[in-house]
């Protein structure tokens, strides 16, 4: 028989097992508190590097001489980078390296806010923006891989706040963008970038890590490619309204006036970010996109401040709508297991309509006028409405293969 003392030897070392491990769980839950913190703030920092650009962009113009085309074509480098920045950052990622990561490429974003501080030609002015963009497509990568990694299990609420975050991050670039001047915005970002590089080398690791695969067939999955198509188009429309309509309203506003209304247009993108979280994505997406196009026309028509605020309003909730649900999508058809690939052509893709939103928006502006604005974010929902009937065909013929193979295999 056991003796009485080595009964209570072992039950004391499971009770010292079981205090180990519940202060394991109290550990693990400290950190991933401390965590969503020092994302949200990056994914803030990042959102701000967007816009920070926006109020300035008339004082380039008057600086430089460039139109709406040329100043479209400026804003078109920033996403032009990140597509570049997005591939960079996929290795580190893949490795469990979001540390690193984080740290380097706000050190880049670092490097191209020099270029905007220390020179007044458009030359540079292209190179330094493109280097930001860089800079921040492996921001985008590391705090997005970080909010799927700390929400197992409910990765479209997670990434919904992360969404949120960078929507209410866009008060800080036309707050900063207000300050006057060129230099003026993008030495007070500047200090702000390089303030958070410690803070992205806090962020505490996961209690579990979770593996994330690159995997192409992932690509082949309709409501990928639909995930994919719904984010061009919403930010096709964010670039118009940040790469364009600022020349616009300089007609009626000055610079810490468009500030202003940048940063009120930023609380609406948070609030319906937030909003389209707690609804079905294939809801909000058509719901993202009417409001959108109305908004962007409604914005281009009209000549006083009073109207321009409320459509902008109707602008924001949509392009919240719009890329919110484009991300449930995306989850809900690939999951996160093999999300690496997927990831990686989504941001790509979407980000191109940062690049064509101030190109064709530009061109239309200078062409015909700012009331025809409002044609391209048309164009781009038709295009949306066709890509999406064309993907229904597919998808029933592959459900119908499915289900031959499943009553085959009975």
């Amino acid at each position: 028989m056991i003796s009485v003392r080595r009964a209570r030897r072992g039950y004391g070392l499971v009770n010292k097992r079981r205090r180990d491990l519940a202060l394991e769980g109290e550990r693990a839950a400290r950190r991933a508190g401390f965590a969503w913190p020092i994302i949200l703030a990056l994914s803030g920092l990042d959102a701000a590097g967007y816009s920070v650009i926006a109020p300035v962009l008339p004082r380039i113009s008057e600086a430089t001489g460039a139109g709406p085309a040329v100043i479209g074509a400026l804003v078109a480098t920033f996403p032009a980078g990140m597509l570049f920045g997005f591939v960079a950052a996929a290795p580190g990622i893949a490795r469990g390296r979001t540390r690193t990561v984080l740290a380097a490429s706000l050190l880049v974003i670092a490097a191209g806010c020099v270029g905007f501080v220390v020179a007044d030609d458009l030359a540079v002015y292209f190179v330094a923006r493109a280097v930001m963009g860089f800079g921040s497509g492996g921001l985008w990568m590391g705090v997005t891989f970080a909010a799927l990694e700390r929400s197992p299990g409910d990765e479209y609420a997670g990434m919904s706040r992360m969404l949120a975050a960078y929507s209410v991050g866009s008060v800080i670039g036309p707050a900063l963008g207000a300050l006057g001047g060129v230099r003026g915005p993008f030495a007070a970002y500047l200090i702000l970038v390089l303030a958070s590089v410690g803070l992205a080398l806090l962020l505490p690791t996961p209690a579990q890590r979770k593996a994330f695969h690159p995997d192409r067939a992932a690509l082949r999955v309709r409501g990928f490619w639909l995930s994919c198509g719904t984010v061009l188009f919403a930010v096709i429309a964010l670039g118009i309204v940040e790469g364009v309509l600022p020349l616009h309203f300089d007609s009626r506003l000055g610079q810490a006036e468009i500030g202003a209304l940048f940063v009120g247009l930023a609380f609406v993108l948070g609030g319906g970010a937030v909003l389209a979280g707690q609804l079905r994505p294939r809801v909000v997406v058509p719901t993202g996109v009417v409001l959108t196009v109305i908004g962007i026309a409604w914005v281009g028509i009209a000549d006083s401040v009073p109207t321009w605020i409320a459509a902008l309003a109707v602008t924001g909730i949509g392009f919240a709508f719009a890329e919110t649900g484009s991300v449930g999508i995306l989850l809900d058809a690939v999951g996160t297991e093999r999300i690496v690939t997927a990831m990686i052509v989504w941001s790509q893709i979407g980000i191109s309509g940062y690049l064509i939103g101030p190109l064709a928006g530009g061109g239309v502006a200078e062409g015909l006028s700012f009331a025809w604005i409002g044609v391209v974010p048309l164009a781009a929902a038709v295009a949306l409405a066709v890509l999406a009937l064309g993907l229904r065909p597919q998808a029933a013929a592959t459900d119908a293969s499915t289900a031959a193979a499943r009553k085959g295999t009975r």
